[in-house]
């Protein structure tokens, strides 16, 4: 049986992707999961919990690493933000790490604009009608915080959505689907 890291940004991407795999009719406990808190925390090769990947890998114990990252925005993060900004710095990590020959990346976003993040994606797979809802709503709203705006989405979505939360048939989540199998897949 291959064993899969998943490394992530957060809980809210590690509870996401648990459902995918579930719906994939893979098994979850088959994975595990390094959250690690942020973008920054993504990108630094130094972050302790890649010691313990590393082991991990080098044991045998990991066969296959997925890494998982938001895009973001290039206009709030010049530095990390964007689809481009995000790709290069991922691969410079994954590089510096060493994780090469067992690493897969997904950067999430909207497919369309290459901007944003897991919430992006979710939001691009519904009817136009329900997504203006939403972002009416988020931006009479006025949260001002990137964290606060995500979680708050990510709440209305499933408040609003609670026996569909997410249309896996829709054509934005193949490619990640695809991903998600030959993860899994020995």
């Amino acid at each position: 049986m291959v064993k899969v890291a998943i490394v992530c940004e957060g809980k809210n991407d590690k509870e996401f992707f648990e459902t995918l795999i579930i719906h994939l009719e893979l098994d979850v406990t088959q994975a595990s999961f390094y959250i690690l808190g942020g973008k920054s925390n993504v990108f630094d090769e130094q972050n302790k919990r890649y010691k313990d990947l590393r082991l991990r890998i080098s044991t045998d114990q990991i066969q296959k690493v997925l890494f998982v990252i938001d895009a973001d925005d290039v206009q709030t993060d010049a530095t990390h933000g964007g689809f481009k900004n995000t790709e290069e710095n991922l691969t410079s990590a994954i590089n510096k790490l060493g994780f090469g020959e067992v690493a897969e990346t997904y950067i999430m976003c909207d497919p369309i604009s290459k901007i944003g993040y897991l919430e992006s994606l979710i939001l691009s797979t519904i009817s136009s009608p329900q997504r203006n809802c939403i972002e009416s709503f988020l931006k009479c709203s006025q949260f001002e915080s990137k964290e606060n705006h995500k979680a708050i989405l990510n709440k209305i979505y499933k408040l609003a959505y609670p026996n569909a939360p997410y249309d896996f048939s829709h054509s934005h989540f193949t490619e990640l689907k695809a991903i998600l199998t030959n993860l899994f897949r020995e």
